[in-house]
């Protein structure tokens, strides 16, 4: 993506630390670094200078959302970083709206199509 890019902040408005992301799926923090290491969550800094959080919209009624896991991957093995994925997700895409939206109410097909289209 760019290097110009906006803070995730300002596209992303609620983020969780590890440790509320763990308990907001039910796992150990160290089941959720598994997660991410698997790319079934993605975690960016919001901003320079802070820690890495995750996006909350990534979890929903306590599971990772539909569909994100295999998103993450397929920017992954495209050479996208997390912060790439994080970007890309939250930002409106005309599916309509952002494909988070589109994962979050299981409407993630186009969104996903459109990822191996530009990931890979």
């Amino acid at each position: 993506m760019n290097d110009s890019a906006p803070d995730l902040a300002d596209l992303v408005p609620d983020w969780l630390d590890w440790s509320q992301a763990a308990q907001a799926l039910g796992v150990s923090v160290n089941k959720l670094r598994t997660m991410l290491k698997d790319h079934q969550l993605a975690t960016a800094a919001p901003r320079d200078g802070e820690g890495l959080k995750i996006p909350a919209q990534m979890i929903q009624d306590g599971v990772i959302v539909k569909g994100l896991p295999g998103l993450l991957t397929t920017f992954h093995d495209g050479g996208w970083s997390d912060r790439e994925c994080i970007e890309w997700i939250f930002t409106d895409q005309d599916l309509p709206g952002r494909p988070i939206d589109a994962l979050r109410e299981n409407r993630g097909s186009e969104a996903k199509r459109r990822a191996q289209a530009i990931a890979l």
